[in-house]
């Protein structure tokens, strides 16, 4: 299927219209976007943001039909850019392994659009092709890869779901000094509430961490943390529940003011290496995060 290009480096949101009683793709739009004032729906319009598949621009009165390919452009008035930045660590015609800072979201999600690692990838490469291999919190920082090529995203894309990447992790937490370490924790971790928290629930387990110790430093360790497998808020939810919540952590174990990003005191988490065979030519690859962590200041 074909597809509109970027603007600004964000590529469109797709909906195929349901069935409904609406006369044009404007009512229906508002209908199933309820959040989205209508006068934004009539400017997104006016601004030719809203197309069908061959990139043709749609009229606010365009008829509504079901199971139109429409796609829209998200915006959110007035993002501001956020005050960190990128660091491009490998480059190929395949590849492009990046150093993401705290804060920047890998891709778009709810007031974050233009100012996300894959928009700023795609502007500075002029490259709309470029897609995450995987993705790391918002508030993590270090290692993220993205694919160059369709043609060979799913043979990277493997790595990841077939576990056949070495995945590191660096954080500062408190001491544990009654635990033998290294240590393996594997439990189950489920949604919980509000809906963006996750937490360990007794059953099968479906998440596991092997753990170890690096330095003990005064009333701060740091640890070396390596996922097997990839739930989401994994490694956080699994620290906070051993008793030692990795410092700057706005969920976990008490839910902080979501809205209020402290830049001067970042989640200490960081995705410090990436180790892989690569499908394409069998060449082992390591890279290493070049990030720091608030106690390297």
């Amino acid at each position: 299927m074909n597809r509109p290009g970027p603007i600004d480096g964000v590529a469109p949101s797709h909906l195929q219209l349901p069935p409904g009683p609406w006369a044009t793709v404007f009512e229906a739009l508002c209908a199933h976007f309820p959040q989205v004032p209508p006068h934004a729906w009539r400017d997104r319009f006016a601004r030719g943001r809203v197309l069908v598949a061959d990139g043709a621009v749609l009229a606010a009165n365009a008829p509504h039909r079901t199971g139109l390919d429409v796609y829209y452009y998200r915006e959110v008035v007035q993002e501001a850019r956020l005050p960190v930045e990128e660091v491009i660590v490998h480059v190929d015609e395949h590849l492009i392994v990046v150093d993401k800072p705290h804060f920047l979201p890998v891709t778009p999600a709810g007031r974050f659009v233009s100012e996300t690692l894959l928009a700023r990838l795609v502007r500075r490469f002029d490259d709309a092709r470029i897609a995450p291999l995987h993705r790391i919190d918002r508030l993590t920082a270090g290692l993220v890869m993205f694919s160059r090529k369709p043609a060979a995203r799913e043979r990277y894309q493997a790595l990841f779901r077939e576990r056949r990447i070495h995945k590191r992790y660096e954080a500062l937490a408190a001491p544990l000094a009654q635990v033998t370490f290294p240590l393996v924790r594997s439990t189950r971790v489920e949604r919980g509430e509000p809906f963006f928290r996750m937490r360990e629930v007794d059953g099968p387990p479906n998440s596991e961490t092997r753990i170890d110790v690096i330095a003990q430093g005064d009333g701060v360790w740091r640890y070396s943390l390596e996922p097997v497998t990839g739930r989401k808020h994994q490694l956080r939810v699994h620290m906070a529940a051993l008793g030692a919540p990795i410092l700057g952590d706005p969920l976990y174990p008490v839910l902080a003011d979501q809205d209020a990003d402290d830049f001067a005191r970042p989640l200490s988490l960081l995705a410090r290496s990436l180790a892989f065979v690569d499908p394409l030519d069998g060449r082992r690859r390591c890279f290493e995060s070049g990030m720091g962590l608030a106690a390297d200041a």
